[in-house]
């Protein structure tokens, strides 16, 4: 019966585990953009792996254990009852007082293990956040800082647990002295009642037996209450942190739920009074108003946030606050999740990746119920159909992934039976790239595997080897232990040749990197020797030099000399008379390999796939100068030789297996775009929405892939957001934001709501002037509010002047309303060199330099500016180098432009003469 009591609460606390692990994942899911901004993923794992382990552990207790234990208990008490009513009531006396106290006493117990979790969940967070962030405090140098806060915390939680000791130990005490009291109660008063006679001994010690197994239940069913507490503590916890207001079954039902019809491919995008309000207060929309037809391409643009939250409105990833926005003739927060994810894809500037391959990445969002990664990718909700091979590469090539896949095939080292349609063709593959590379005059762009010659692009060690270890135990500097490799180098003399060449490497490597940080990137790219192996090699390099060397030190310079390339390194420590002795080695290793050694080399052969990348197996040699463009025309000889036998798909395949890491560390940031371009584009949605997507790629590479996208999303919403409208890539409509609010069309009335637009303060139009500026496009909004706060708004006439030439320079105008002429040489003769019409920025120059005035500013029409105080300019500029940057920039074309027109009129005066 205990059996199987056991085995049903064990049962059902796992259930209820399992069903609360799966009901915190899906509110997780069926969070809102703003809720999701504040979940740390490490807490949010800590929370459902670890902290909700407990209630599920109480669970299976919760009916049984006060059951089994009252039954014990009240059965002792019964019997000590019967015996003696004064000595029973003395025992409910007792137990009463536990039951009353204890509990009490307890509470603040409660109270520390809350903190306890939450300093504990804090502490998780903390950790998480390094991880992710490691990378930045290597190269801010904040480690000790971080080493600082964490033991902070530790030491928070270390005096959370100390105190929660602390009253533990004190309630068990007294409850152990409140226990043990009502036995001294026992022999006290029934002691006196047998004296007198109205208790017989057999009555007393029949009691004091009884008593013995009542004391146990009661402490069991204290501790049951307080765990009991506990846990509903944990739960509340646990709920508030991830707003589990929905049951679970109505969150099931309202994401079955199909939202109405289909997502509607005619008609408009309406947005009327549509607001959206961050968590500082600032408005990201005011009351934006506006159509937009389906089927077409649209680009927003503008300064400010505007264009940018209505694209994340439509993408899912933000909630309006007020207004309504309706796609056809639905609101867009009655799409549920699954039309939404079927018909419309986002693209952020921050790009997702998952840890897994490329295919896993790019077919993410055609994975149904139940498939795994690598498995059932390609079946699109349910379709059997899935997508055909082509169809993704198709997509590839939109997105200006082919080249990079097409290169991460060639450079990976797949399993031949992967292999096994190239293998088929192999002999035929490598005798045509051959022939393509030789019409081309690229044959001396490939060094092949030729078994009587030095291979000049291989290591000294894969040199001797004539393969690729398949062991790590010989592969590398590790060749210089194996006892045959060393043999053969006695036999030929080689020992202490190539340990010389060691040394020398090693004196060189200590000389030129020494200075460098240890997590310099030129120590982990270019040195032979970590840096915590520098202390090492110069004790080696002293006992050399002292003729001291023992067999540990030449093994480890051989170990390096066995790392070297002259082509790459360019030392000077090979010639051709050292090379012929290295090929002598080889064939000796080679003769004198056992067959049982022999399988852990794959030793190069012309007629067979080995161990080496695709491209090495295709080309049977390695490319001469991988850093100076010739990879990349060998590359191009090869696809093309690929495609004539129809096998490209291959090398695709081999490409799209390649893993991207976790949080795509192992990408380029330019791939991770391509790959989130490429994850949305395969699903063929309604409507794309590009969010400063294509930031990562140059403007020529960005342009390009806009272009293909218009192509591919031909007949269906392309929406597209960019500081600017470059007209180089044309959209169907362009609506261009100001701020918050869209940029009023000339000759029409603004409306919202079919209210007018009441009039923006001061502030507001100083904001506006100043986002119009190029050099402050960049900041933030709140960044901008202070430039607006601490500039004053001044006011000239015509011909007033805003500054004269050689006067301080103490501020920078930015330029309003109105324009000015800008004018240098002397007051008499001034010189007229430019013309300046809001919006402008005037006077940055001599705030910058620090000198006087260059040129006097006068003013031709009334013109309304603001002053920028010289110390806030100034202190933004070192706060963002874009800013700087982007001054710089203008002013030397402002430089370059006054001397051409100095220039061009010192030319034309003589001639005017």
């Amino acid at each position: 019966m205990k059996y199987i009591i056991n085995m049903r609460k064990g049962a059902l606390g796992e259930r209820l585990l399992q069903r609360l692990r799966f009901d915190l994942f899906s509110s997780l899911l069926s969070s809102t953009p703003e809720q999701r901004q504040r979940l740390k993923p490490s807490e949010a794992a800590s929370i459902i792996k670890d902290e909700v382990e407990p209630i599920g552990g109480f669970v299976g207790d919760a009916f049984v254990q006060p059951v089994f234990l009252g039954g014990q208990a009240l059965t002792a008490l019964a019997f000590i009852l019967m015996q003696n009513v004064l000595l029973g009531l003395v025992a409910v006396a007792m137990i009463s007082s536990q039951v009353l106290v204890i509990p009490r006493l307890r509470r603040e117990q409660i109270r520390l293990g809350n903190q306890r979790q939450i300093v504990s969940r804090s502490l998780a967070g903390k950790i998480g956040e390094v991880v992710e962030t490691l990378d930045e405090v290597s190269n801010h140098g904040t480690a000790a800082l971080e080493r600082g806060l964490v033991a902070q915390r530790l030491e928070t939680l270390f005096g959370i647990r100390y105190r929660l000791y602390g009253r533990k130990f004190a309630v068990k005490a007294l409850n152990n002295l409140m226990a043990q009291m009502t036995p001294f109660m026992f022999y006290t008063i029934g002691g006196y009642a047998v004296l007198i006679g109205s208790l017989g001994i057999g009555q007393l010690v029949a009691v004091i037996a009884a008593y013995r197994d009542l004391p146990t239940p009661i402490k069991e069913l204290i501790d049951w209450d307080q765990q009991r507490l506990d846990v509903e503590s944990k739960f509340v916890q646990v709920t508030e942190q991830f707003a589990l207001a929905v049951p679970s079954a109505e969150v099931g039902a309202s994401s079955a739920e199909p939202a109405g019809a289909s997502f509607p491919e005619a008609g408009v995008i309406a947005a009327q009074g549509l607001t959206a309000i961050s968590a500082t207060g600032d408005r990201m929309l005011d009351r934006v108003a506006l159509t937009l037809p389906l089927g077409q391409h649209i680009v927003l643009s503008g300064a400010g946030e505007g264009a940018g939250c209505l694209a994340r409105i439509l993408g899912g990833r933000l909630t309006p606050s007020d207004g309504s926005l309706k796609i056809g003739d639905i609101p867009i927060d009655m799409i549920s999740e699954e039309a939404r994810g079927r018909s419309i894809a986002y693209a952020g500037p921050e790009p997702a990746i998952l840890d897994g391959t490329l295919r896993d990445n790019i077919l993410y969002g055609l994975r149904g119920p139940g498939s795994e990664p690598g498995r059932d990718a390609d079946r699109m909700h349910g379709d059997a159909g899935g997508v055909s091979e082509a169809r993704l590469a198709e997509v590839l090539r939109v997105v200006g992934l082919s080249d990079a896949v097409f290169r991460y095939g060639l450079a990976s080292r797949p399993d031949p039976n992967e292999v096994a349609a190239l293998i088929a063709r192999l002999t035929e593959i490598r005798t045509h790239i051959r022939q393509v590379l030789a019409a081309r005059g690229a044959q001396a762009a490939v060094e092949p595997y030729d078994p009587t010659q030095y291979i000049h692009t291989a290591t000294i060690g894969e040199n001797i080897l004539f393969g690729v270890a398949s062991d790590a135990a010989i592969g590398g500097a590790r060749l210089a232990e194996h006892e045959l490799a060393r043999r053969v180098l006695d036999m030929l003399t080689l020992t202490d040749d190539l340990a010389l060449i060691g040394q020398r490497i090693a004196a060189t490597m200590l000389e030129i990197f020494s200075d460098l940080a240890p997590d310099h990137l030129l120590l982990d790219n270019f040195s032979f020797i970590a840096a915590e192996e520098f202390p090492v090699y110069r004790e080696r390099l002293a006992r050399a030099e002292a003729g001291q060397i023992d067999d540990a030190d030449r093994t480890s310079f051989i170990g390096l000399s066995f790392l070297y390339i002259e082509p790459l390194h360019r030392l000077g420590l090979l010639d051709e008379a050292m090379e012929l002795r290295i090929l002598r080695a080889r064939q000796a290793f080679r003769a004198r390999m056992s067959q049982d050694a022999a399988r852990i080399i794959d030793f190069y052969d012309s007629n067979e796939w080995g161990a080496a990348t695709v491209r090495e197996n295709l080309l049977f040699g390695r490319v001469t100068q991988p850093g100076s463009g010739v990879r990349e025309r060998v590359d191009e000889a090869v696809r093309d030789a690929i495609v004539e036998f129809g096998l490209d798909h291959e090398i695709y395949r081999i490409g799209l297996a390649q893993p991207a890491g976790y949080a795509g560390r192992l990408l380029f940031p330019a791939v991770k775009t391509q790959i989130a371009l490429a994850r949305c584009l395969i699903k063929r949605p309604s409507l794309l929405i590009l969010d400063n997507a294509l930031s990562s790629l140059s403007p020529t590479e960005g342009k390009a892939v806009l272009r293909r996208l218009r192509d591919d999303m031909k007949g269906r919403t392309l929406i597209t957001v960019a500081r600017e409208y470059d007209a180089d890539v044309a959209m169907d409509v362009s609506v261009v934001f100001d701020g918050a609010k869209l940029r009023p069309v000339p000759g029409q009335p603004a409306v919202v709501g079919g209210l007018p637009v009441e009039d923006e303060s001061s502030e507001r139009d100083d904001v506006r002037a100043l986002r119009a500026v190029p050099i402050f496009a960049n900041l933030d909004l709140a960044r901008i509010k202070l430039l607006a706060f601490t500039s004053e708004r001044t006011v000239f006439a015509a011909e007033d002047r805003l500054f004269e030439q050689g006067a301080e320079s103490d501020a920078a105008y930015v330029v309003i309303a109105g324009t000015a002429d800008v004018l240098i040489g002397p007051p008499d003769k001034p010189v007229r060199v430019s013309r300046i019409e809001a919006p402008a920025i005037i006077g940055e120059m001599g705030v910058v330099t620090g000198e006087v005035r260059s040129a006097t500013i006068r003013a031709t029409s009334e013109l309304t500016a603001l002053r920028l105080r010289k110390e806030v300019f100034v202190a933004l500029m070192e706060e963002f180098p874009d800013m700087a940057l982007s001054v710089m920039r203008l002013m030397v074309k402002r430089l370059q432009d006054n001397v051409a027109i100095v220039s061009t009129r010192e030319h034309e005066g003589p001639r005017r003469g």
